[in-house]
């Protein structure tokens, strides 16, 4: 793509370069320098050296990382500064979004480095104050981050994911780790026992360890209840979200807006109220039965969702992405086997996988369960799942939250699970 800063244009891409396009060289397009030179690019740079062209001390940036938690969390800190008067640009797996308006549709987690700046450049074209993003293990391996000032950084959680990329579940927790080696300001999951970081201007949040801002107590009657002490001083707030990983997300959202703001945490918790959560995140799609969609599709993830419902008589629809990790499918189905009472094994976004056999992975994790359904086709799984509920019920259907297309080969067919519950409950 180009970036065009005080009407200089760079590009990351040899085949855009020319001898007015500047073309940004980074490890991962070496081997097309000489493809721009032969174009006629008269300017190499490094980029390293982007972030001399692009201004951006006028913006605080905020960057937030983990398996799991991301979104939820971005989302709230972004909701929580609109309404205390800031404005807001918001970058991640759901778009991009400029002082509550969507201003492109859904992206990578975290683009390459010229779309951060991009995004970064028209944040500032808008006078926000706040540029909230998205940091993806890919992103911090990449260096799609590289020429960020960080105001501050995020840590949710890190729990097994994206083995199929990074091969080992010791070199995912090193990517996320390095994230925070350096000296900038950031906010740790304290309760995280994985996570390692430089102490100096660190800030924790938890809900066990002792913290900077330690929740001391919560209930989840008609939502959520949490009362927190911040040096010694006690604050509290409700929300009507639900789970106790909900319960970190939102502890993130608050701190870092404290943090980076200075405003009373009072004030910060009466605007936190007003976040209602993201769409296919511990989404309520019904009420009567209980359907509950969730984006959750790592072992740990499903197991913060099923926990939050061991009230309840759980019935799980759910599969795994094709020509992804495979290790964790038996451990998907080992989870859902010790929390749902019903468990409905169905497709996901297979890719150019044979469905059967991912189901036939997770099934390896499902031991002497009495009741375990395979479904391959997930609009029919998700109609079981329906037929099955009774008043003591909660249908979670996870893996895919708001996505609105199923992968099958290389084809993105139209699917929604919150359009399919609707559909059949209303009967279409």
């Amino acid at each position: 793509m180009q970036l065009t800063i005080n009407n200089k244009i760079f590009t990351d891409n040899s085949n855009e370069a020319n001898e007015n396009v500047a073309f940004v060289l980074s490890s991962h397009n070496e081997r097309f320098k000489q493809g721009a030179i032969d174009n006629g690019c008269k300017e190499i740079i490094n980029s390293s050296d982007l972030k001399n062209y692009l201004d951006m001390s006028s913006i605080k940036i905020i960057g937030i990382t983990g398996t799991n938690g991301k979104t939820t969390t971005a989302a709230a800190i972004y909701s929580i500064l609109l309404d205390l008067g800031y404005k807001v640009a918001l970058q991640g797996t759901r778009g991009f979004y400029i002082n509550d308006k969507r201003v492109e549709e859904y992206s990578l987690t975290t683009p390459m480095q010229i779309g951060n700046f991009a995004h970064i450049q028209k944040a500032m074209e808008n006078d926000c104050d706040f540029f909230v993003m998205e940091v993806s293990s890919h992103a911090i391996q990449q260096n799609r981050i590289e020429g960020l000032s960080f105001e501050l950084k995020i840590h949710t959680n890190i729990t097994r994911d994206h083995l199929d990329y990074h091969k080992t579940i010791e070199e995912y927790i090193n990517i996320k780790n390095s994230f925070f080696s350096d000296e900038t300001k950031k906010l740790i999951n304290k309760d995280d026992k994985i996570v390692k970081y430089n102490v100096k201007n660190g800030f924790a949040y938890s809900l066990d360890e002792p913290s900077t801002y330690k929740v001391g107590a919560y209930s989840f009657k008609n939502g959520m209840h949490v009362m927190f002490s911040y040096f010694g001083e006690m604050h509290s707030f409700s929300s009507s979200m639900m789970g106790i990983f909900n319960v970190y997300n939102l502890m993130a959202a608050l701190s870092a807006v404290h943090i980076t703001t200075s405003k009373p945490l009072d004030e910060i918790c009466e605007a936190l109220e007003n976040f209602a959560g993201v769409s296919g995140r511990m989404e309520i799609i019904s009420s009567s039965p209980l359907v509950i969609v969730d984006f959750a599709h790592t072992p740990d993830g499903m197991k913060e969702v099923l926990q939050s419902f061991a009230h309840k008589d759980i019935i799980c629809v759910f599969g795994a992405g094709g020509d992804r990790d495979k290790d964790k499918r038996p451990l998907m189905g080992q989870v859902a086997a010790n929390y749902a009472k019903h468990i409905i094994v169905t497709s996901d976004n297979p890719r150019f996988e044979d469905p059967d056999l991912i189901i036939e992975d997770i099934l390896k994790g499902i031991k002497n369960h009495q009741s375990v359904q395979v479904d391959v086709n997930r609009k029919s799984a998700i109609r079981k799942a329906i037929d099955m509920a009774d008043e003591n019920s909660v249908i979670l259907i996870l893996g895919k939250g708001d996505e609105t297309t199923q992968i099958i080969y290389d084809k993105k067919l139209a699917f929604s699970d919150k359009e399919e519950v609707l559909k059949y409950l209303n009967k279409e």
